[in-house]
């Protein structure tokens, strides 16, 4: 691609520096031609990276194709203002940077709210979900609610659960609508399916195989979305990805020299020849929110801060990760301690507060959720779900079982809810949400081979229906609110994933 992108710049007359060329040869070769095609127009010969970032808007209104348009300004963390006035619709991104794909990274628009966006924004959901459990053979006789007749019959329905209640036989009682009715279906104790019910959550899409009339059905079986894939997928080249997540920057429980440790060692710097090849491996480092600690996040944060400048807190972000080798891209989503939003989906952190971060080539940044995709050279590759986490405390309040199993200190357990749910915040109230008009940004459409979260500050490897689950670690210390609440973070561990044999390891950098 490299000779491929100098002749065509060669047929234009124009001349790349160093910094225009690499920024350009991330986009792959059919972007940057098309961005080169419409830079030949402006009567610049020379082309610099900051001549586009001041020509962005030009050459994006003059490029005609929207995606390219979007992945030019996604980069340059441009606002995206791409026909807004015709579409008023928030807009998945899929932007090609080499051999990494950002598959789905969500950009905010700016658009009144009202209590019908809320009503629609679930009925995308259960549309979306809907699709999925009517491909699960379970689901026998389907039928819409308002389709089951006064006659006692076999039948399944997809409804989301409007209310879950116990009734003094300690049955449980759902009451579960579709978009043409409502039902009362009873879970008996005594059956198998009552195991499976204990955990139903309200918001819930989910399958009901029963028996029973327009009355009240009597279910015998309950089926959820649930995620899985046939196979794993492997990369074709041996390189691996690290997570970590929940730096703090800022925070007076900031681990500084453990993670100036890590950073030493994944550029190569520390242990033997085995290690060092293995840290060279490393291709990919993915950041799972919680980047900063952020200012004004909870009651007296000022008194635990060292940074008490946001701003000042990136540009320390900053100078750690400029110290990173430059062939590992870096993706970072953000968490709630960082400078967007708590509502989610949480869009890219801006350059408003972090400038520094776009100054660094080898950082990408992504909304918190976003999907990313390392390709393979002939096929499809690996794709990695990004989710900080704030739902998951939820999850643990509301689910007996995890509450019981002290799911704090066993995030993979809460991430196969997740999973299992097809998404990252079923219920109402799980986290602060933004509606989204054309589709659930929080649903889990697209299976991943890789789910990474954050949040609770214990690393953990597990997997699920052939998915992998990887929980990042922190570069926090106790602090006095996680005593309060009973969390024990386990700092300084580093998940790393070999790509090419899904070897899982480990790194224990708090000695």
């Amino acid at each position: 691609m490299n000779q491929e992108l100098i002749k065509f710049c060669m047929e234009k007359g124009l001349l790349l520096d160093k910094e225009s060329y690499s920024f350009l040869e991330d986009f792959g070769a059919d972007i940057a031609k098309a961005i080169i095609e419409k830079i030949s127009f402006l009567d610049q010969k020379i082309i610099t990276k900051a001549f586009i970032e001041r020509n962005a808007t030009r050459i994006s209104e003059a490029i005609g194709d929207e995606r390219i348009a979007q992945a030019l300004k996604i980069k340059l963390n441009l606002s995206l203002e791409i026909n807004i006035e015709e579409k008023k619709q928030e807009k998945p991104v899929e932007l090609s940077l080499g051999k990494l794909k950002i598959i789905r990274s969500y950009a905010n628009l700016p658009k009144k709210l009202g209590p019908g966006d809320f009503v629609k924004y679930f009925r995308i959901r259960y549309s979306e979900l809907k699709k999925i459990l009517q491909e699960r053979k379970e689901l026998e006789n389907l039928s819409s609610i308002n389709k089951i007749d006064g006659n006692r019959q076999a039948v399944s329905i997809i409804g989301i659960v409007y209310s879950k209640r116990i009734t003094k036989n300690k049955n449980i009682i759902l009451e579960v609508e579709d978009l043409t009715g409502s039902i009362n279906v009873l879970i008996n104790k005594d059956k198998e399916v009552y195991e499976i019910a204990k955990d139903i959550l309200v918001d819930d899409i989910i399958g009901i195989k029963g028996f029973g009339s327009k009355e009240i059905l009597f279910a015998s079986s309950v089926v959820y979305p649930d995620a899985f894939i046939e196979e794993k997928r492997f990369l074709d080249r041996n390189e691996s990805v690290a997570f970590i997540s929940d730096i703090h920057i800022g925070s007076n429980n900031f681990l500084e020299e453990k993670f100036a440790k890590f950073i030493e060692w994944i550029n190569g710097n520390v242990g033997d020849e085995k290690q060092k090849q293995e840290a060279l491996r490393i291709k990919y480092l993915l950041i799972t929110g919680d980047c900063v600690d952020g200012v004004g996040i909870f009651p007296g944060q000022e008194e635990v801060l060292v940074i008490k400048d946001m701003r000042e807190q990136y540009k320390a972000l900053t100078s750690y990760l400029s110290k990173i080798r430059k062939d590992i891209k870096i993706i970072m989503c953000p968490g709630q301690h960082d400078s967007v939003r708590v509502a989610e989906p949480q869009p890219a952190t801006g350059k408003d507060y972090a400038q520094p971060l776009y100054d660094l080539e080898n950082v990408i940044l992504v909304s918190n959720p976003a999907m990313i995709e390392i390709s393979n050279n002939n096929s499809r590759g690996i794709k990695i779900l990004m989710y900080h986490g704030a739902s998951m405390h939820h999850y643990i309040n509301e689910i007996e079982h995890l509450r019981l199993g002290k799911a704090n200190d066993f995030p993979a357990k809460v991430v196969k809810e997740l999973l299992k749910r097809r998404h990252l915040a079923s219920m109402h109230s799980a986290v602060v949400y933004i509606p989204t008009e054309k589709q659930d940004f929080l649903a889990i459409s697209e299976v991943p081979d890789i789910i990474n979260t954050a949040d609770l500050h214990r690393p953990e490897v597990d997997l699920y229906n052939n998915i992998l689950i990887v929980c990042s670690s922190c570069w926090q210390s106790t602090t006095s609110f996680e005593e309060k609440v009973g969390n024990h973070p386990d700092p300084c561990k580093v998940p790393v994933v070999n790509l090419k044999t899904r070897e899982v390891k480990i790194l224990d950098f708090s000695e």
